[in-house]
């Protein structure tokens, strides 16, 4: 079972021998934060803002390697293959360690090869529609889509991504089925939300929250367990009746398997005291980024809760990366 497994591995530093126990501290060497997503994004974005923080806070030297590819999965092998000295250490998504290894043949093992340090943030993701279009909320959004022969078509960022899975289990929760259209990453998606070419998509807030306070997009739902911060007046799934759509692309940090658990105890301090500092919190606000910063200890049970959600989903709606 993925926890039992989960805390295996967190207790096998304790076997390590006794030198690498007694490591203590970070070697007085540069940490790189790999971030598996192109500069430019959000996740990079929030990374940046870590790096800088800690850099400032700790007098150590933390820097940022984007190693794209494969979904976000070239970064995390590269962690897992990384030596467990703290030196090196992986900015993660949800999408990545909980989601891919259901959809992809990966070349590491998320539980055997890395150790979670922490949650970090998270950024909502929202269910949209054209204001054109005139369903006003979730529930009269399903009533159109269970009439028979309806047109309904939501907009696919890219199948597999997070927002995709999203869309996925709305369906699934709503019990109503509607196609996709594909389009090459969650900005194209919008445009054609916002050009009417489909009524629909799911994005994270970051890509929508200017249209939607604008008014060029509507939002029907927020899938969060509780409505967020930074877009008080949308309401969430479970309010509107559809309590199993909870979906937010969680920011965590994580390492190497193997990493001495004073190392990831003292990483997720210094990473929980930069991520709630007032200027921290106001930088990420303009990202549409919340902290959420959690405990090494928290990990395994939310690793495996994750993973088992998100198995279950594909599986059963057999979502297939071409």
């Amino acid at each position: 079972m993925l926890t039992r497994r989960r805390l295996g591995l967190l207790a096998a530093p304790l076997m390590l021998p006794a030198v690498a126990r007694g490591q203590g501290a970070w070697p007085d060497r540069a940490v790189t934060l790999v971030v598996p997503w192109a500069a430019g994004g959000s996740t990079d974005a929030v990374a940046r803002i870590l790096a800088q923080r800690l850099s400032q806070d700790t007098g150590r030297s933390f820097v940022v390697d984007n190693r794209t590819g494969a979904n976000g999965t070239i970064g995390f092998n590269s962690v897992a293959r990384a030596r467990p000295d703290g030196t090196t250490l992986l900015v993660s998504t949800v999408s990545t360690y909980a989601m891919a290894p259901w959809l992809y043949q990966l070349p590491y093992d998320n539980e055997r090869d890395l150790v979670g340090i922490g949650r970090l943030a998270a950024m909502p993701i929202i269910m949209v529609v054209n204001p054109s279009f005139p369903a006003r909320n979730v529930q009269e959004f399903v009533q159109l889509a269970k009439q028979p022969n309806h047109r309904l078509t939501y907009a696919n960022s890219g199948t597999g991504s997070s927002t995709h899975l999203a869309t996925e289990l709305f369906l699934q929760e709503a019990e109503i089925e509607i196609p996709d259209v594909g389009y090459r990453g969650g900005g194209p998606a919008v445009q054609a939300v916002l050009a009417n070419e489909t009524p629909m998509v799911f994005q994270a807030a970051s890509g929508i929250l200017p249209q939607i306070q604008a008014g060029t997009l509507r939002a029907l739902g927020v899938a969060s367990a509780e409505r967020s911060p930074l877009a008080p007046e949308i309401p969430t799934f479970a309010e509107q009746g559809f309590r199993g759509v909870i979906v937010e692309e969680h920011i965590a940090l994580q390492g190497p398997a193997g990493l001495p658990p004073e190392i990831i105890r003292r990483a997720n301090e210094v990473a929980k005291a930069a991520m709630e500092a007032q200027e921290t919190r106001q930088r990420l606000a303009t990202l549409a980024v919340v902290p959420t910063v959690g405990t090494p200890e928290a990990w395994p049970a939310y690793f495996a809760a994750e993973n088992a959600k998100w198995r279950d989903m594909i599986r059963a709606r057999n979502i297939r990366v071409q």
